[in-house]
Order: structure tokens, then C-alpha cells, then sequence
């Protein structure tokens, strides 16, 4: 579960921070000038992110669409929060290559929710993709094994679709043609 701290920052002091000697093998997000330190993951959790990314790269694999990211890497959104999801997609169309880091939010975003993630805390990171530019979230229930998906709606509003193990995860617009079965994500009981 992510930890907030107190101070302000902006997105400079929030770069100067995260690239201090001292916070190398840390990781930070920026939600609204609050910097969160995010803690090490469940292996569930890590399982998840690490097995959605693994299916869409495979998708992606010699079709020259884009790219797809692990855990790891933070996107530096237009409302000026700071993100790293759990797997991401990121269209050729809107960013050509690989940048040295991106300053806008991933066409596709995964969040695996851990126990200690409020309701109201995934709303606001679904929210906040969504107005930088993200155009499908796959929010993660590992314990009840669902997927809430999100998409915009009319401006202000969100669209979302509840999936369980019968249902398929689709890349509807932004990639057409995946589709994941469900239980596919979650380990074998």
C-alpha cells in the first residue's frame, strides 16, 4: 500500500527527489503534489501485472502498434500526476519510439488493487488516467477475481464495465483484436 507524504511537490522537486543517490532503489508516484512511496507488492499482485503485460506483449509482437510495459515504468501525466502502473500500453500513433521518459498517460492502463487500496484511491488514479488521455484502465480485484474497465464517457463522466472469470478483457479500440480470457490472468488454483 502506497504511503502519502506531507510536503507539496511539484513535478521539478518530485524529478529531483526520485533522482537523489539515496531513493535509487525506491519508487515514488505524484498524486496532485503528494508525493506516495510505493512499497513492495504482493506476489499475487506482482504475478497479475507481470502475466497481463506478458499476454499484451505477446499481442504486440511483429505488429508495430506500440508498446507494452511491465511495473516499473512512470508516466508523467498532463494534470501533473505522476504514475506507475502495474502494465501499460503506449500506441506508436501517439508516441513514436521509446522516449527517454513520457509526459503523457498510457493509451491502456493496469492497476492491480492490493488490501490496502481504498475504493475511493483506485477511483482517483481511474480518474486521473482518464483525464490525462488513457483510454481503457483495467482495474484488478485478485481476491474476488474480477476486472472493473473503465473508459470515457461524455466529458466528466466514465464509463465501467464489471468482468468475472467467464468474461474476456478486450483492447476494444485502442487494440483491436486482443482479447484475454479472464481467468487467463489469475494463477491455477
Amino acid at each position: 500500500m502506497p504511503t502519502a507524504q506531507e510536503k507539496h511537490y511539484t513535478v521539478e522537486a518530485f524529478d529531483a527527489l526520485i533522482n537523489l543517490p539515496e531513493n535509487a532503489d525506491k519508487r515514488f508516484e505524484l498524486d496532485q503534489g503528494s508525493l506516495i512511496e510505493v512499497v513492495p507488492s504482493q506476489p499475487i499482485h506482482v504475478y497479475i501485472g507481470s502475466w497481463v503485460y506478458h499476454l499484451i506483449a505477446n499481442f504486440l509482437e511483429g505488429k508495430g502498434l506500440g508498446v507494452a510495459y511491465a511495473d516499473g515504468c512512470l508516466f508523467y501525466l498532463p494534470n501533473g500526476d505522476c504514475w506507475i502502473p502495474d502494465a501499460a500500453y503506449v500506441s506508436f500513433a501517439r508516441q513514436p519510439g521509446i522516449p527517454e521518459r513520457y509526459t503523457l498517460a498510457p493509451d491502456l492502463a493496469v492497476e492491480v488493487v492490493s488490501p490496502g487500496n481504498s475504493p475511493r484511491e483506485i477511483l482517483h488514479k481511474v480518474e486521473s488516467y482518464i483525464e490525462g488521455g488513457t483510454r481503457i484502465v483495467w482495474v484488478v480485484y485478485p481476491a474476488e477475481k474480477i476486472v472493473d474497465v473503465w473508459r470515457p464517457a461524455a466529458p466528466g463522466q466514465l464509463l465501467k464495465q464489471k468482468l468475472t472469470l467467464s468474461d474476456h478483457l478486450d483492447g476494444g479500440e485502442v487494440l483491436p483484436g486482443l482479447s484475454i480470457p479472464l481467468a487467463a490472468i489469475f494463477p491455477a488454483e
